[in-house]
């Protein structure tokens, strides 16, 4: 893997991950919140492994099917391309 895919990768799992604690801490002290869109993108855009951590280390949407489902499917799914996309150019 190239170092600007590896850094990139590093960025935005430490950016889901600190989404994930920064919006547990505002529920509890009942702020603004990070809308459920935002994590799940900062997910999408290579940061799965980050927020998924996050979920757990921080007991953070453990609750919400959606994301007790829906992180792990996108680790998944772009594991998947991943080894794909390897494959097939590499």
């Amino acid at each position: 893997m190239s170092e600007a895919i590896t850094t990139y990768l590093v960025m935005v799992n430490a950016l889901g991950l600190s989404l994930m604690g920064l919006d547990k801490k505002r529920a509890i002290n009942r702020q603004w919140r990070i809308p459920e869109k935002t994590l799940f993108m900062a997910s999408l855009i290579g940061g799965s492994v980050g927020t998924l951590i996050g979920m757990y280390l921080f007991r953070h949407k453990t609750k919400h099917w959606y994301f007790v489902i829906g992180m792990p499917a996108i680790l998944i799914i772009q594991c998947l391309c991943f080894l794909i996309f390897k494959q097939k150019f590499i």
